[in-house]
């Protein structure tokens, strides 16, 4: 009797929703999603979002910011802040480059769009080739080479982390070949000797060419009629032919004389990177009177683990986007850094003209001039 009851109320109970404009799937949405019909209500149509891209040959690159050449002498610069560079060899001057935004550009105007990557041009792409060029030098830091060509442009270029070897050691007016990729960008008429080389990408230095790096010193197979003996140190700094050293155990600053000795730095000159010398003599630890260096070498740092990279870079902050952090350092030199899966320790927010000190890997940035970062901490 009750099951007859229950039969016959759901018989008429459904007409009767559906007479008043509310069905089962309605009245179940009111139970078990009351919330949602609210905020259903409260959202509002967005409008469409456009979405393009620009491509051009990279002109110039400030860290937050790049200017590209689209074609007959027009140049557009975009805010690329907020964007990531996706772009293989980094942001390199001459290299062909889309940047992909939202939003449109109208006249040019690139104010209103929002970038949101930057990456390799990919319909056409020119392969930048591996180019030399032959030079005096005029000066050395651990960031910068700066040589005055056969052609007589005088050129500074970025050498953070480069592989250089000068059998014959190195020093002012001293000739060695450089091999990069890149385009110079527009000659500056107020200075139309000097080139602008601080976007290149860098890959060799060396007196000899092609690049040949020498085989390890070893003592016990030495023809000197003196027994070779070594130290191990870690750079502080160098300029030219001076290099400044802390030996191993030891608190005392060396400078080592590089004019006329084979130097060989697989990861570049890079500060609290360590080197190997060999010498003849007695070394006390303190000064370098009483003995000859004979050889000095950087660790091969395709041999390092993340965890033993030591190799450091300074600067102050000149502008960040969604993954990099590009840097002035102390002698000149633009670099940017890659900041995902880095360990952060500094305590500027990363804010423009902050100063910090970046761990590289050299190893793992051998192609792009877009680094490899493994710790950021306070300059």
């Amino acid at each position: 009797m009750n099951l007859q009851k229950h039969f016959l109320l759901a018989v008429f109970l459904i007409p009767a929703l559906l007479l008043t404009g509310c069905g089962p799937a309605r009245t179940l949405e009111e139970y078990f999603s009351a919330g949602d019909s609210a905020a259903r209500e409260n959202t509002e149509i967005k409008p469409r979002v456009y979405m393009d891209e620009q491509q051009g040959i990279l002109e110039d690159f400030t860290g937050n910011s790049l200017t590209l050449n689209i074609g007959e002498n027009t140049f557009q610069t975009f805010d690329v802040s907020g964007a990531t560079l996706e772009c293989e060899g980094g942001m390199i001057t001459g290299d062909e480059i889309s940047v992909i935004y939202e939003g449109q550009l109208t006249n040019g105007d690139t104010g209103n769009v929002n970038v949101l990557k930057v990456v390799d041009e990919y319909y056409h792409k020119k392969e930048l080739k591996d180019r030399s060029i032959y030079g005096e030098v005029l000066d050395l830091t651990c960031n910068t080479i700066t040589i005055r060509s056969k052609a007589g442009n005088t050129i500074t270029f970025p050498i953070t982390g480069i592989r250089q070897y000068y059998r014959n050691g190195i020093r002012q007016g001293a000739w060695v070949y450089l091999h990069y990729k890149g385009r110079f960008p527009a000659e500056d008429p107020d200075s139309p000797d000097t080139l602008d080389g601080s976007h290149m990408k860098v890959l060799s230095i060396s007196d000899e060419d092609p690049f040949s790096a020498p085989e390890p010193v070893n003592l016990q197979n030495s023809s000197s009629s003196q027994t070779l003996k070594q130290f191990r140190g870690t750079i502080k700094g160098v300029s030219l032919s001076s290099l400044s050293v802390c030996p191993e155990g030891s608190g005392y600053l060396l400078s080592l004389d590089m004019s006329g000795v084979p130097c060989y730095f697989d990861g570049g000159i890079a500060p609290e990177s360590r080197i190997t010398v060999t010498y003849q003599g007695n070394f006390d630890g303190k000064t370098t009177q009483g003995i000859t260096v004979t050889d000095i070498t950087g660790e091969d740092t395709e041999k390092l683990k993340d965890k033993n990279v030591s190799s450091t870079v300074s600067g102050t902050i000149t502008g960040t986007t969604a993954n990099t952090v590009t840097i002035r350092t102390g002698d000149g030199a633009i670099l940017t850094c890659y900041t995902e899966d880095v360990q952060n320790d500094s305590t500027g927010g990363m804010e423009e003209g902050a100063s910090i000190k970046i761990t590289f890997h050299p190893a793992s940035s051998r192609e792009s001039n877009i680094y490899r970062g493994l710790r950021i901490e306070d300059a």
